[in-house]
C-alpha cells in the first residue's frame, strides 16, 4: 500500500501480509484462539509492541533529558498503571 502512513496504529483497512513464525508460536496461538481468531491477535501484539516501542523511546527521551527515573517516581507510575487511589509519589507501604 503505498498510503500506509496515512493511518495511526490500530486504524485503516486490513490487508493482507505474509509473515514467517516460529513453529510453537504458531501453535500456541491457535490453541488460545482457534483458526478464526489468529489474525486479530497477531494483530494486537503488533499494535502493543508498537505502542511499547512508542513508550521506551518516549522514556529514553525524558532520560535523556532529566536524568534517570527516581525510586518515587517509578513507585507512583506503577500505581497509576493500577489504578491506585493513592496521590502520586506516595508509597502504598508508607504509614498515612
Amino acid at each position: 500500500m503505498s498510503d500506509d502512513a496515512s493511518f495511526g496504529v490500530g486504524e485503516g483497512p486490513t490487508a493482507n501480509v505474509a509473515v514467517s513464525l516460529h513453529t510453537g508460536n504458531i501453535a500456541a496461538v491457535r490453541a488460545r484462539v482457534g483458526k478464526r481468531g489468529f489474525s486479530a491477535y497477531v494483530d494486537a501484539a503488533v499494535q502493543r509492541q508498537i505502542e511499547r516501542d512508542n513508550l521506551a523511546e518516549l522514556l529514553a527521551e525524558h532520560e535523556a533529558t532529566h536524568g534517570p527515573f527516581t525510586r518515587d517516581e517509578i513507585v507512583a507510575a506503577r500505581g497509576l498503571l493500577r489504578g491506585d487511589d493513592q496521590a502520586p509519589g506516595t508509597r502504598p507501604d508508607a504509614a498515612g
